[in-house]
């Protein structure tokens, strides 16, 4: 094909793949469907339904012994950090200074790769990532060079000076060691420069430190940076330690609150008052290597509890940023899901912080997470009915994402994901 004397290689119509799902969960209505086929096009669901057309020439992929799902969403990670117990003795603050930005990019694309073969298609991926390691990975898996999750990152957490550190002098001052961690915003100026920089350098969501520091952030200042944030449609999210951390974010209006510790049920009822969400990274006190002691893990469960009977919005966030022998990063993620059997929260609704919630607070609930025509097609397929047992999510089976065959029968299939070059466009911070 000849167009303005530029010979044109017509494109190949997009592929086709129809699944049979023996057992479909919607996670909003908290029921099975059963015998359904989900027509898929390229990147996109074209149809749903038990009596969906298959097209002429579809490759067909039978999970009528699997329950198929929405891919799963963990509201609060670290891809780019991994400490260990050697050589830092699970200290990460010298991790920072040991493992270079470069390298921990390489580590957070194994990270994520270890996600999406647990079933996370999305993962919010909120600091710590060095100088931007977060950007780089979203970048590579959007150009097609690498398998992942969707990631929503933070680039560089905001916080007062010292950020969660406590640097020397020397540190801070002279050679900057324990930096870029954080990015030290203490006045209106300083505050609204970081959210630019995080924003020019590629952030899909803005995380501050609240209060960790004793001078934390203010209500009005924490207004400012979700002014500054809005101005580019980003959302904000607080690292919160203590009940006036809590407090004043909620006066605020934050999007989402990070950790439980400074959440009592006066907090949750004013963040149910103004649906705000709740990342609550709660710890279980099952993780080889990472001891939690009855009376805190005592006090996850029962925070946890609190939270849902205030009908607080819920996402499944684990703070994941650790080693555990054994383990992928998707597997010690899922062992989250023992503090919320503990809480006692029902199957139904650990589903729905795990899918739909998870696509509210990271804002895909429009695009990409719902089984629907017209969203992308990320989904995954488990044994059993996580309806009944919510531990089947342990056991994925099968992963698609974006249309792509990522996981088959238990083992990872990654080779079309793998591209010399973008396959999407330019890349676009």
């Amino acid at each position: 094909m000849l167009v303005a004397g530029i010979a044109l290689q017509a494109q190949a119509p997009p592929s086709v793949t129809v699944i049979r799902a023996g057992r479909l969960l919607d996670p909003d209505a908290g029921r099975i469907l059963t015998n359904q086929i989900i027509v898929v096009e390229g990147t996109r669901i074209r149809d749903v339904g038990p009596n969906a057309a298959i097209p002429a020439g579809a490759q067909v992929v039978d999970l009528s012994n699997l329950t198929v799902m929405p891919g799963l969403v963990d509201a609060h990670n670290h891809l780019a950090l991994t400490y260990k117990p050697e050589p830092e003795s699970n200290i990460y603050y010298y991790t920072y200074v040991a493992e270079s930005t470069a390298l921990r990019a390489i580590q957070a694309a194994s990270n994520g790769i270890q996600m999406l073969a647990s079933g996370f298609t999305i993962v919010r991926d909120m600091g710590n990532n060095g100088n931007y390691a977060d950007t780089a990975l979203r970048q590579a898996i959007e150009q097609g060079w690498i398998p992942g999750p969707t990631i929503v990152n933070s680039g560089i957490i905001i916080g007062g000076m010292g950020g969660q550190f406590f640097p020397t002098p020397e540190m801070a001052k002279d050679h900057s060691i324990v930096y870029p961690e954080y990015l030290d915003a203490d006045t209106p100026d300083e505050i609204v420069k970081a959210v630019r920089q995080n924003v020019l350098f590629g952030a899909r969501v803005i995380k501050i430190c609240v209060d960790c520091k004793p001078y934390g952030y203010t209500a009005d200042e924490i207004r400012l940076v979700i002014r500054e944030a809005a101005k580019v449609g980003m959302k904000v999210e607080g690292h919160v330690q203590t009940v006036n951390g809590a407090r004043n974010a909620i006066e605020a209006g934050i999007w989402s609150i990070a950790h439980s510790t400074g959440l009592n049920d006066e907090m949750h009822k004013l963040m149910a008052q103004k649906s705000i969400w709740r990342a609550g990274t709660d710890t279980p006190d099952n993780l080889a290597g990472h001891p939690v002691s009855p009376q805190a893990y005592q006090r996850t469960v029962a925070s946890l509890k609190n939270a849902y009977e205030n009908k607080v919005p819920l996402t499944f966030s684990t703070d994941a940023d650790y080693y555990v022998a054994g383990k992928t990063r998707g597997e010690v993620c899922l062992e989250f899901l023992k503090t919320w059997k503990d809480a006692g929260i029902p199957n139904a609704d650990i589903l729905r912080a795990i899918t739909t919630n998870g696509y509210k607070v990271s804002e895909t609930e429009k695009t990409r997470g719902p089984i629907k025509a017209g969203f992308a097609a990320d989904l995954i397929a488990v044994p059993g009915n996580p309806l009944e047992d919510v531990d089947a999510l342990r056991r994925v089976q099968f992963v698609m994402k974006d249309g792509e065959v990522f996981k088959r029968d238990g083992v990872m299939t990654p080779a079309a994901f793998f591209h010399g070059g973008p396959v999407n466009g330019w890349r676009i911070r």
